[in-house]
């Protein structure tokens, strides 16, 4: 954790934050079976935006828990309005987002943060997957990632489809693995254009969701 976010954050949200993850990272491991892979991949105090496939509600804890660093997240306007539920993600510091996008003061927000060396998970699918596939992904988080200066982790889950697929009301036990891939470098992102790096975020994205096939025991073709 860098001393940017030491000094914005008191002592207590830093501990909160600490027995958070550790106790989702427990229940994941007691109640999912969680495997993670490449977690060493991760730049320390850099600050990154990382780009994880969406396949479920539990998504943004998992990555969480898994990153040996503080994670930012992004929640809809929405959420803020049902206590205490927005106790918790305002607990956490979440960066509100506009219902068709992140909004001025979303991307501002994010911007600031990527630039105090924090990370700041995004799903670039821009919504839940409905049959646990990789989908193609939005260009939204361009301006950011040209904008910020920092690298980009792809990040991949499996399982968590299974576990608790769209529509359905409360999570089930079932086998989910989370993999953390290479880091697109600031350097990378500069010398692609929008469509280029869409193309490498997504190949790197399929290429970590096809080793956290591997880890739950799928085909990757089947799942991706």
């Amino acid at each position: 954790m860098s001393a940017a976010t030491r000094i914005d954050r008191p002592w207590w949200k830093r501990v909160g934050y600490f027995y958070l993850w550790l106790l989702i990272r427990l229940f994941a491991i007691v109640f999912f079976g969680l495997r993670v892979s490449g977690v060493g991949k991760f730049p320390r105090r850099t600050g990154a935006l990382v780009c994880s496939n969406h396949q479920s509600h539990l998504d943004p804890v998992l990555v969480g828990s898994v990153l040996p660093e503080r994670l930012n997240y992004v929640a809809r306007k929405t959420l803020f309005k049902f206590p205490p539920f927005r106790w918790l993600i305002e607990y956490l510091d979440a960066i509100p987002l506009e219902r068709d996008g992140m909004g001025i003061g979303g991307i501002k927000e994010t911007l600031r943060r990527l630039g105090r060396h924090e990370s700041v998970l995004i799903f670039p699918e821009g919504t839940r997957t409905p049959d646990g596939k990789v989908g193609r992904l939005r260009p939204g988080f361009y301006a950011i990632a040209r904008r910020s200066g920092r690298p980009i982790v792809p990040v991949a889950i499996e399982g968590a489809y299974d576990a608790w697929p769209k529509g359905k009301p409360f999570p089930i036990p079932a086998n989910i693995a989370v993999t953390v891939g290479d880091p697109i470098t600031p350097e990378e992102i500069r010398a692609l254009d929008e469509q280029g790096l869409l193309i490498e975020l997504e190949r790197r994205i399929r290429a970590c969701h096809a080793r956290s096939c591997h880890l739950v025991g799928k085909r990757a073709d089947r799942a991706s």
